[in-house]
This record gives C-alpha cells, sequence and structure tokens, in this order.
C-alpha cells in the first residue's frame, strides 16, 4: 500500500525547487491570492519556526510580528499557490523546532545570524 501511495506522489504532485531552509532562517515566501476572478501575489516574511513532514507532505511554520500582534502561517511545501521562497538571512539556532520564540519580546527575540 505504500508503495502504491508514494509511486502516485512521484508521478502526479508536482514538486518545485526551492532553496534549502531550517529554523531560525529568515525568509519571505511569495503566494497568488485569488478574489474572484481576480490574482495577485502577496508574500509573508518572517522567521521559520518549525519545518515539519517529508516529501509530499512536508509543511513549515513562519511567524511575523504585525504590530504587537504574533503572526504564524503554516505552509504546505507543494502548495500550488506558492510562487518562491526567497532566504533574507540564515539564523544560527540549536533546535529544529524553536517554539520558545513564541515568548520572547525585543532584544531577546534576535537571532544571530549564521557566519559562512
Amino acid at each position: 500500500m505504500e508503495e502504491l501511495i508514494k509511486f502516485v506522489q512521484n508521478e502526479f504532485v508536482e514538486t518545485k525547487d526551492f532553496p534549502q531552509f531550517g529554523a531560525g532562517d529568515t525568509i519571505t515566501v511569495y503566494y497568488e491570492i485569488r478574489e474572484g476572478e481576480k490574482t495577485r501575489t502577496q508574500f509573508f516574511r518572517g522567521v521559520v519556526i518549525q519545518v515539519k513532514g517529508t516529501g509530499v507532505t512536508q509543511t513549515f511554520t513562519i511567524r511575523k510580528m504585525s504590530g504587537t500582534i504574533g503572526v504564524e502561517r503554516i505552509f504546505p511545501v507543494n502548495l500550488p499557490a506558492l510562487q518562491k521562497i526567497e532566504i533574507n538571512k540564515k539564523g544560527s539556532v540549536r533546535r529544529k523546532r524553536i517554539y520558545y520564540f513564541r515568548g520572547l519580546t525585543g532584544k531577546k527575540a534576535r537571532i544571530k545570524e549564521k557566519r559562512y
């Protein structure tokens, strides 16, 4: 059964080439919004809190501050509306899922930039 599911996923689901990113990275996601017959591109810029799943079912969560309110959004990697992903900063964190980031404010909410 698992082989059949993998075969269907590989044959019928389009995979897009996005850059590699992980928790702590600041990225910008461009996605298409349809309102009636009109379409427009909107972007969401924030810090990646987690990357979850593998293959077709992979998702990632982004958190940004809108004024004083934190906004989180979960994006499936294979969402047809996703147009592109840009990496703005590579963050240096020690964990794969940085849920503790939700409770930080001000200077404590800074993430060190990874040196190359």
